[in-house]
Formats: structure tokens, sequence, C-alpha cells
């Protein structure tokens, strides 16, 4: 997974330049401490920015434990900038190494340039014989600025933006390129030239180690050229063995063909002790990768496997997240839905009861209703057989009384008539209700 601006935090600048700056970062996954330079390709010609693609593709391919790691890369479109994340040298250039000489008015060791020579040439030999098969790469820029020190203060070599790569081994590069005090005479006649111009800067970059100024000074860049040319140089100072200069010179020589290969300087016998204790050093690191497990070996590669995994476990924990409380909003919806059915329901219970209760007064109001029509006839067939009073007379009798009755029954009969009305109007509600209650119950 690519990474992000917001993957790292920002500590400080360590350098700028025209196009961009170079900053220290933190890793926030694993806190690891890494470079990245900051490249502003907005402004950059088309060849500029081609120069660029070559430089990142170049470090994607390069793999070897004396040449600077890339790590990343960062395309931030919006502000038309590049980002490519590099491993962290903590021991500097260099060029300040020579600086700091300068000033305190000291000679390097010779142990400590032999050493800084031999895995040099260890970096150039993975440059111009590709291990893996690739095609030849020149640096084409090689100088103390771009020659880095870890804490260990092993040789990492960096900066390939002048980087070329040849297609075969016979091919040859024609561009004017490079810093001037480390030019090939070949760069500087405009003759085409191979591997042999990166031989000839690293015998410049030596002799500034030994000398702490290169070999070639001039004060503008006619009068430089014309000594590159001429190529004479004085001896290293006098400290330093016969051997170291020797080789030194063999590497300055005017004419490439005679110039030593990196296979003939890492057989040379001035650092061959060298060369034989980095073989011996890199042999047990690989064993180590070998023996050790797996997610030690690639521990920024599992780090970045980490933060993806934690990232997806992030995203899954908000979608459950999610879910959860739609889940919640469900749940209640139903206790709503389920509180208004059970409302409903007692409802229905009641109107239930008033219904069979008005049925069982039916009941009881046509039982009554039968008894009363013998009632009704009984009482008047006694009343006409009632017997009179002495004295009183059959028109003295009370006859209102006899209507009276008949009048009440025939109230009563009117009102059983609308009470059996309103049991089939009752009849059809309990219908009703009795399937809104199978359809509530159905729902719950």
């Amino acid at each position: 997974m690519p990474s992000r601006l917001e993957d790292y935090e920002v500590l400080y600048t360590i350098g700028s330049g025209s196009y961009g700056k170079c900053q220290k970062v933190r890793r926030k996954c694993d806190a690891k401490v890494v470079v990245w330079k900051e490249l502003d390709y907005g402004s950059m010609t088309e060849a500029e920015k081609q120069m660029l693609v070559s430089e990142v593709n170049l470090l994607r391919e390069l793999k070897h434990p004396n040449i600077v790691r890339y790590y990343d890369r960062i395309i931030d479109r919006t502000n038309t900038t590049l980002y490519i994340v590099m491993e962290y040298c903590e021991g500097g250039d260099l060029a300040s190494l020579i600086a700091k000489c300068i000033k305190e008015r000291q000679y390097l060791d010779e142990d400590f340039i032999l050493r800084v020579f031999a895995q040099l040439v260890s970096a150039l030999k993975d440059c111009h014989r590709r291990s893996d098969g690739g095609r030849t790469v020149l640096h084409r820029d090689l100088k103390p600025a771009n020659i880095f020190l870890d804490a260990k203060q092993n040789v990492k070599l960096g900066d390939f933006g002048l980087a070329r790569i040849l297609h075969h081994d016979t091919s040859f590069a024609k561009t004017f390129v490079g810093t001037p005090y480390y030019m090939s005479p070949e760069q500087m006649n405009r003759m085409s030239y191979n591997e042999k111009s990166d031989i000839w800067s690293l015998g410049c970059l030596l002799y500034e180690l030994c000398a702490l100024l290169p070999p070639f000074t001039a004060l503008n860049q006619k009068d430089l050229a014309e000594k590159i040319k001429e190529g004479k140089f004085r001896r290293i100072p006098y400290r330093y063995s016969d051997e170291l200069n020797a080789v030194i010179t063999k590497m300055l020589n005017i004419k490439d063909y005679l110039r030593p290969s990196v296979e003939d300087i890492l057989q040379h016998s001035v650092i061959a002790n060298w060369v034989t204790e980095e073989q011996r050093k890199f042999s047990e690191k690989k064993i180590r990768r070998i023996s050790e497990p797996e997610h030690l070996q690639h521990s920024d590669s599992v780090a970045v496997e980490l933060k993806l995994k934690e990232q997806q476990l992030q995203e899954r924990e908000r979608a459950l997240k999610s879910r959860e409380e739609r889940l919640e909003q469900r749940e209640r919806e139903l206790c709503v839905r389920e509180r208004l059915a059970e409302d409903k329901l007692s409802r229905a219970e009641n109107l239930m009861k008033s219904y069979n209760l008005l049925k069982e007064q039916r009941m009881l109001a046509a039982a009554f209703g039968n008894g009363l029509d013998e009632f009704v006839e009984s009482s008047s067939f006694r009343s006409r057989k009632k017997v009179h009073f002495v004295g009183e007379s059959k028109e003295n009798s009370n006859p209102e009384k006899y209507s009276f009755s008949k009048e009440k029954c025939t109230e009563l009969k009117k009102r059983l008539q609308a009470a059996n009305v309103r049991a089939k109007a009752l009849c059809e509600l309990e219908k009703n209700y009795q399937l809104k209650s199978k359809q509530i119950l159905g729902m719950r």
C-alpha cells in the first residue's frame, strides 16, 4: 500500500536546494527515522522530470549495503511535489567531514580512507556490473557531498539524480553533466564516456580525502578544464602509503582505457584486506537473515503490513459499529411497534369482552321477551276476570291500568328490536376485530 504524507512526522530540515529540500522525518507506523527529498516538479522542464523519474526507478532497483536504501515515493499532485523516502544516514556526508578536518587542521586516517575506498568500489561494482543482471548504471556525479555515512561510519552512495543507464557494455554516454571538479577529461572534451568516467571521479574523491582538496582546482571553469585535460596533479601527502598513491594515480589517468575497472581495484593489494573484511561481514549478515525468522528478515515490510491490517481492522470496526447502531434503531422501532400492537390487542380484547357481555344480555332479553308475552296474556286474562268489590260498578273499574301495561309491552318490544340491531352491528365489529387481532398476532 503506498504511503501518504499523513503517515510521517516531519522532524526538521537537513538541507535545501533549487527544486526542494531534504527533511528528516519519522514513520508513524514503527517510529523509524528516515529522510525524504521534497522535490517541486511543477517548475521542472520535461527533461528534468524525466531525470527525476529515472532517479526514482534507479533507487528502486539498486539494493546494496553501501547504497542509500530507497523506501517509498509519495506524489502530492495538488502541490506538484514528489517525496522520495530514503534511508537516514546519521553520520552525515564526506563533504562535511572534509570541512571539519580542514577547520581542525587534521588529516583522516589511512585505514578509514581505505575502508571508505573498499565500500565505494563495492557499491560502484553493483552499479557497473549489476548482480541482478540489470543494465549498467553510471552515477556521473561522484563527489564527497553525495557520499554518506551511517551511525557505524559505513559508506552509503547516494544522489543518483544524474545517473544514466547504459543498455550495453560498449555503450557510451555523451551528455555534459556532473560537478566540474570531478569531471573526467573525456567529459571535458565533450567526448563519449562510459563507467571509466566514474572511476576518474572516484580517484578525485579519494585524492580529496587524503589532501583535503581536489586534485584539480582553478579560479574559472576554463582553467579547470585545461588542468583536467592535462592530467597533472601533486602527490597526496606523504603520510599516506605509496600503494594508495599509486592506485589513485592509475585511476586519474587521462586515457580512460588505462584506468582500472572496479574488478581490478577490488583485487588490488592496497584494499584486498578491507574487501575480504567487507565480504565476510556481508556473508555473516546474509546468513543471519537466512537463519532469522521471516518476520525479522523483513521488519520494514512487516511493519507496513501490520499498519495495513490495522487500518483494515479499524475500517471493519467502524462498519460493525455502524451496523450495530442500525440494529439498535431497528430494535427501538420494533419495541414501539410491539407496544402499539399490545395496545391494539388490549383494545380488541376489551371490545370482545363488551361484545360477549352484550351477547349475553341479548340472549337474556330474548328469553325475557318470550316470558313477557305469556305474562301479558295471563295478566289480561286475569284482569278480565277481576272481582269487583261491593259498591263498585264495572264503570268504576280502572281501564287505564290495562292500557298502560299494553303500552309498556310495546315499548319493551321496540327496545328489544333495537337491541337486536345493535347486536348485529356488534357481530360485525367482532368479526373485524378478530381479523385485526390475527393480523397483530401474526406481526408479533
